[in-house]
């Protein structure tokens, strides 16, 4: 990034701070709706990348810690919560998708990128749905789960898109409450393993835009913290009615994006 133009930079900083916003106010989609702008801007995704998942692993971290010690804090833990982390679905589910993330990491099985968008962007598009008519989809099907969340390992490993599959999961059987920082804790997880894939190809991180970068990313995180606070408070119907259109705007990015 080193010759672009004052206004490039500008706009950089206007959208990782929205990624920034998006994902601390919903607990995802900071990546999958901050990268086809960031394209448009310098197509080089493997520039944006590692400072997406840095940025990732500051915050998600930074956003659970703060959550565990307000919920000790407050003593408002109710009776049968495991606090703000729904500690056993998560290691339930990382059962499930440790084993395709790692195959998607290596690229063994590696299937079209264009095919492998479509059908999961077209699956999160019926969940988004759902969501916005309040009429949230239920999987009976403990199979159905793990083929969903399998694939959400999967390409989580190839690459950076997979949450949305994975959110449409984990918030039939997580609480509202729990929702963003169980999901923040298996981002950092997840993100971590991509980490040592970029670090062993050498890929470069872009330390030094990381300094100018993460202030942008803060004011989102700020921000997001009101957004999200205003939609716990508002009630479930609100809460899943807004995750519904943001999973909506991803799938209909997404599939314009993959057929681009």
């Amino acid at each position: 990034m080193a010759e672009l133009e004052w206004y490039q930079y500008a706009l950089i900083g206007l959208i990782f701070a929205w990624s920034g916003f998006v994902r601390t106010s919903l607990g995802f989609g900071g990546a999958v709706l901050a990268l086809p702008f960031l394209l448009l801007v310098l197509d080089e995704p493997l520039v944006f990348l590692p400072i997406v998942a840095i940025h990732l692993l500051i915050f998600s971290s930074w956003i659970a810690w703060r959550g565990h010690r307000q919920t000790r804090a407050t003593d408002d833990a109710r009776a049968g919560d495991s606090g703000n982390i729904d500690w056993p679905y998560l290691f339930r589910a990382l059962k499930i998708m440790i084993v395709p993330k790692l195959i998607g990491v290596v690229g063994l099985l590696t299937l079209p990128g264009n095919i492998m968008s479509i059908i999961i962007f077209a699956i999160v598009l019926v969940y988004g749905t759902s969501y916005l008519l309040n009429k949230p989809f239920r999987s009976r099907s403990k199979v159905v789960d793990c083929v969903l969340l399998g694939l959400g390992g999967y390409v989580s490993g190839t690459s950076l898109i997979g949450a949305p599959l994975i959110v449409s999961v984990f918030a039939s059987h997580v609480a509202k409450h729990q929702l963003r920082d169980t999901l923040f804790v298996l981002w950092f997880i997840l993100v971590a393993i991509k980490m040592v894939s970029f670090v062993i190809a050498g890929v470069d991180l872009q330390l030094i835009h990381q300094l100018w970068l993460l202030p942008c990313a803060l004011a989102g995180h700020l921000l997001g913290e009101r957004a999200h606070r205003y939609m716990l408070s508002a009630g479930s119907g609100v809460f899943f009615r807004v995750l519904g259109a943001v999973l909506i705007l991803v799938s209909v990015i997404g599939l314009v994006v993959g057929s681009g």
